[in-house]
């Protein structure tokens, strides 16, 4: 797990990132903190939800859509929501495919508050944290 700070950062706001690849987690990681959030990695859900289980500060969970394991994309968001019902959630998938911005109502049986799951679906390189910071902005 390692963790980083962006100093003077947005309020306080952690984003928990989860993602097999070391350069999707580092150019995902250096997206938020130039963006002025903290950031904490981990390779897979297990860690992820260690993070959470802990209870550790997490505002956004950002998973690689690609996540596989005992606790695949789909089943870590699952998860992580009903330990934490107010958690936003922001799936993405690895830059380097093309496919990274527009906020889905999932209808996989996984919703947030209020229904609402967001997919980073854009090249941008900002695209994940424009979608964290969108996250956020739906927060009640």
């Amino acid at each position: 797990m390692e963790q980083t700070s962006a100093q003077g950062g947005a309020y306080g706001v952690q984003v928990l990132i989860a993602g097999q690849q070391k350069h999707w987690r580092d150019e995902v990681a250096s997206q938020i903190r130039r963006a002025g959030y903290a950031t904490t990695t981990v390779d897979c859900g297990l860690d992820a939800m260690t993070v959470l289980a802990l209870g550790l500060p997490v505002d956004v969970l950002v998973t690689d859509r690609g996540l596989k394991g005992e606790l695949c994309c789909d089943k870590l968001a699952s998860e992580a929501l009903a330990l934490r019902p107010d958690l936003r959630i922001v799936f993405a998938s690895d830059l380097s495919k093309s496919s990274l911005l527009r906020n889905l109502e999932m209808s996989d049986g996984v919703d947030g508050p209020g229904g609402d799951r967001v997919v980073a679906l854009d090249v941008r390189p900002d695209a994940v944290a424009v979608t964290v910071r969108e996250a956020l902005g739906c927060r009640a």
